[in-house]
Order: C-alpha cells, then sequence, then structure tokens
C-alpha cells in the first residue's frame, strides 16, 4: 500500500433513483430512463487527485503518461499564446488544439508548468494512466453509480449537488464558464482555468467540486442505451471490449449552457481509454 495521502469519505451505500427525471439533458447521452439502483457502502476521496499526489506516483514510480509517449496533447485555445504556431484543431471543437509537449506537467503546452498548482486537479492523463495511479495507491476509479450516488449528495432529482437552483442567492457553487463560449470567459467564479480543489463548498456527504472544475473519469464503458439495461444492484456498465469509450462525469470549467449544459450531477459523457485533455481528470475509490 502507498503511502500516498488520501482524504477519504465513507458513505453508506444504499437505493437510490439514477438518471435525470427533469428533461434537460441530452437525449443522445442516455440519460435516462431513471432506474432504482442499490449500492454497497464505499469510500469516495473527498476531491480529485491533485498534481501534488500524481507527482508522488510519478517519482516512486518512474511512470509515463500516455500524452507523454505520443509527445502531444490538447489545448483549449484560449490558453494558448496569440503567436502560437497553427495546430490541427478537433472537428467541430476547433477550441480545442493540437500541442506538441503538452503533458501533465506542462498543461497547457511545453510553455507552461504547474509550478504553484499543486493542489489543483491533475489533467492531461487518460482513464488509463488514472488506472495506473489507482493500482499504485490501492484504489480504482468510481462506478458511474458510485459517482452519481456520491454527487448527488443524498438529494434526488436535483441538477446539483446543492439543488435545482445554479447560483442559489448569486453564490458561485462551482468552476464553469461564464460569458460567451469560446472566447469571451468572464471567469465570474474566480478562475478561468482549474481551480485548486476545496475551492467550492462541499456537497452534503463531505464531497468537493463533483461538478464543473474537471471531467472525472468512470471505470465503467460507456453506452447510451445502457440505463434500458442496467443492473440494479452495484452496476458496473456493459460488458464492451477493453479499448470502448469510458464514461466521464460532472462536467468541466469549459462546460457552458450554449452547448454543453453537462455540470449536472445525472449528466453523462464519454472518451476513448487513451484520450487527454487540459479539463479532465478523477477521483478514486478505496480497495477495501
Amino acid at each position: 500500500m502507498t503511502g500516498v495521502e488520501i482524504e477519504w469519505v465513507e458513505l453508506e451505500g444504499g437505493s437510490f433513483a439514477m438518471g435525470n427525471p427533469r428533461g434537460d439533458g441530452y437525449p443522445q447521452d442516455g440519460e435516462t430512463p431513471v432506474h432504482q439502483v442499490s449500492l454497497s457502502p464505499f469510500a469516495l476521496a473527498a476531491t480529485t487527485v491533485t498534481n501534488d499526489q500524481f507527482a508522488q506516483f510519478v517519482a516512486e514510480t518512474d511512470y509515463t503518461t500516455e500524452a507523454e509517449e505520443f509527445g502531444w496533447s490538447f489545448v483549449f485555445t484560449m490558453f494558448l499564446p496569440e503567436d502560437f504556431e497553427p495546430t490541427r484543431a478537433v472537428e467541430r471543437a476547433e477550441w480545442w488544439r493540437q500541442v506538441n509537449g503538452a503533458d501533465w506537467r506542462h498543461p497547457e503546452g511545453p510553455q507552461s508548468d504547474i509550478d504553484g498548482r499543486g493542489g489543483h486537479p491533475v489533467v492531461q492523463v487518460s482513464w488509463n494512466d488514472a488506472a495506473a495511479f489507482c493500482g499504485w495507491a490501492g484504489a480504482r476509479l468510481p462506478t458511474e453509480a458510485e459517482w452519481e450516488y456520491a454527487a448527488r449528495g443524498g438529494l434526488a432529482a436535483m441538477a446539483y449537488p446543492w439543488g435545482d437552483e445554479l447560483e442559489p442567492g448569486g453564490e458561485h457553487m462551482m468552476n464553469v464558464f461564464h460569458g460567451e463560449f469560446p472566447a469571451g470567459n468572464t471567469s465570474a467564479d474566480g478562475f478561468d482555468g482549474t481551480a485548486p480543489v476545496k475551492s467550492f463548498p462541499p456537497n452534503s456527504f463531505g464531497l468537493y467540486e463533483m461538478t464543473g472544475n474537471v471531467w472525472e473519469m468512470c471505470s465503467d464503458s460507456y453506452s447510451a442505451s445502457w440505463y434500458e439495461l442496467s443492473d440494479e444492484i452495484d452496476p458496473t456498465g456493459p460488458d464492451l471490449p477493453e479499448d470502448s469509450p469510458r464514461v466521464q462525469r460532472g462536467g468541466s470549467y469549459l462546460c457552458h449552457a450554449s452547448y454543453c449544459k453537462r455540470y449536472r450531477t445525472d449528466a453523462r459523457s464519454h472518451n476513448t481509454p487513451e484520450s487527454c485533455a487540459g479539463n479532465l481528470g478523477f477521483r478514486v475509490v478505496r480497495n477495501d
């Protein structure tokens, strides 16, 4: 067992209604039908894995991430210098640019670093990298059902971990994109990129930033039709090939209602196991 320090929150589990009952989601994502799920007790990290924690893993194992092996990753264009050389953009998401030298130590490219960001979520890591960290830390990635149960914090059917109002009383409760996407971020919540963990109030379970900040990877393979077939007790996702896309949850600092209102407790998305980006991180469940 590694000596990495992780703050654990013990969760009782039990039965809850999983899925989106409000009709404010994306039909293609498979957020419905709402279905009852029963979970065994588990312990979830209070925060996403930080740069400091990931650095300890790398120092003790000499691990090389997939972005480092590839030699590049995707960076949000607004973080690049104005004179940055033209590079390939993602189709239909041109705000993502291929940047040589982008990795977890250089999340916005070789001109960037993580000095002073030890308490920020580690990004530019893949699902495979997260699984390697878990193997070292005596942990695992949460199932999609565990993640949603934890994010809800005991609130049934609500859009956010604190209720249905995005900014109750005008208070910013999470780190998401404000203004006109993609070039007009007002940073009204105090951040234009990742925020340090514990920057916003925890939910009633004591879990921080379950929505916003960075997307969080789950262990499950992704299927838009999975909720129609899901197991009722401790579901682990559909039985698909290992290289199938994996579920990610919670949205990120780049989510905006105009195109990606996925900063909700029941929103779903997915990515391939080798994909890396500047807004994708993870938190872990303790192996008992």
